[in-house]
């Protein structure tokens, strides 16, 4: 029997998802391997000082804890804990105020003006009034930290004289929409930011970039030199944007960690998908070509072979259900850094899909004028 030509077109199709896979899989991108237990680290002659600086909009939820954990850090050198209150009308800066500690200042923040948007904002008003540090403890307010957390941040850049190094912070996962998107967002996060290549001194690929914003320590003069907060005033995706701005400058380290974890609960997918959507498009340069282009990408590499596996004959269907087998097996590591079970990771394609509408939902977004939407605040309205 001659085999029928859209026979031989699904064989090629598998054929290039199980390469696209296998290649994927060479990049490491999806082990975890890259975690601040794994770093190298080295305790310094003089512990440096540190000043963490903390912005907030309506965190009154949060906030305490949140405090509560930089101020018992158990650091030897001096620290001290600036946190800016990003004009919040839930009482976040008054709860801030009653926790009493000697360690935390509390400041309130002026108006956000047009050009900047809100996390940066608060983030240029503390930084000049921690002085002179030697380093700068940028980390959200939802995020709480184990004691030990800034010696082990400042072990890790002694170690490989980092400017700035970066925790991934262990997100919540507890409530049922969390168990595979908040994994599956880790998993993308890396897939598009390879923690390997960020950590990278020389080399291939030595010039990725990236950080994680919930828990950041850079180096104070490294960072007044790449030009300070201004120079990424408009950017949405923060914390990538740093790591860019200071890798030009000396080398950056980011990896996983369980030490900080944050402490907000996503309730509802929906929840979930206003997080993704808030940045997905900026990370496309608000392009429509990009948009499309990562769309039918995504299609490709995550539903290509499960639609062949399932409706394919022959050879195709064999391909199809390798591809997938492969795909399942990169979220496997994610999904065990989360204690969630293995089942999820053959439900990969599915969760793609979520995030594909979420960024197609960003998109959208931003062309109706509400791009970057967050707490109330539109920060994409204008291409940057």
């Amino acid at each position: 029997m001659v085999p029928r030509r859209g026979d031989d077109r699904m064989t090629v199709l598998g054929a290039l998802t199980v390469l696209i896979w296998l290649a994927l899989l060479a990049t490491g991108f999806w082990t975890t391997r890259e975690n601040d237990e794994a770093a190298p680290r080295a305790a310094p002659a003089r512990w440096p000082s540190v000043v963490a600086v903390v912005p907030a909009r309506d965190e009154a939820d949060v906030i305490a804890r949140s405090l509560a954990s930089l101020a018992a850090q158990d650091y030897p050198g001096d620290f001290r804990v600036i946190l800016v209150d990003d004009n919040s009308g839930d009482g976040t800066g008054a709860l801030a105020r009653r926790l009493g500690s000697a360690r935390i200042t509390v400041r309130t923040g002026t108006p956000l003006p047009p050009g900047w948007t809100g996390k940066l904002w608060a983030l240029s008003q503390g930084i000049p009034a921690a002085g002179a540090p030697d380093f700068l403890w940028l980390t959200d307010a939802d995020i709480e930290h184990d004691p030990d957390t800034l010696r082990r941040l400042v072990e890790i850049a002694q170690a490989g004289n980092r400017k700035l190094v970066s925790f991934m912070a262990l997100l919540h996962c507890d409530t049922m929409p969390e168990r595979p998107l908040v994994p599956a967002f880790i998993y993308f996060f890396k897939l598009l930011y390879p923690f390997g290549w960020i950590n990278r001194t020389r080399g291939l690929f030595s010039r990725w970039t990236g950080a994680a914003g919930g828990c950041v320590l850079v180096d104070r003069a490294t960072l007044e030199a790449a030009g300070g907060i201004s120079a990424m005033r408009g950017a949405l995706i923060d914390d990538c944007t740093l790591g860019a701005l200071i890798k030009h400058h000396g080398p950056v380290w980011l990896g996983l960690s369980k030490r900080s974890r944050s402490i907000r609960p996503y309730r509802t997918a929906g929840e979930i998908a206003a997080m993704i959507a808030r940045s997905a498009y900026a990370q496309l340069r608000y392009s429509p070509l990009l948009l499309l282009g990562t769309i039918l990408g995504l299609a490709l590499v995550f539903a290509a072979a499960p639609a062949l596996a399932l409706l394919a004959h022959g050879t195709a269907r064999l391909l199809g259900a390798l591809a997938w087998a492969l795909m399942a097996l990169s979220w496997l590591p994610v999904l065990l850094w989360y204690r969630r079970s293995p089942l999820w990771a053959p439900l990969l394609p599915l969760v793609a899909g979520f995030y594909a509408g979420c960024t197609l939902a960003s998109g959208l977004a931003f062309h109706r004028g509400k791009g970057g939407m967050w707490k109330g605040r539109a920060q994409a309205m204008v291409h940057p």
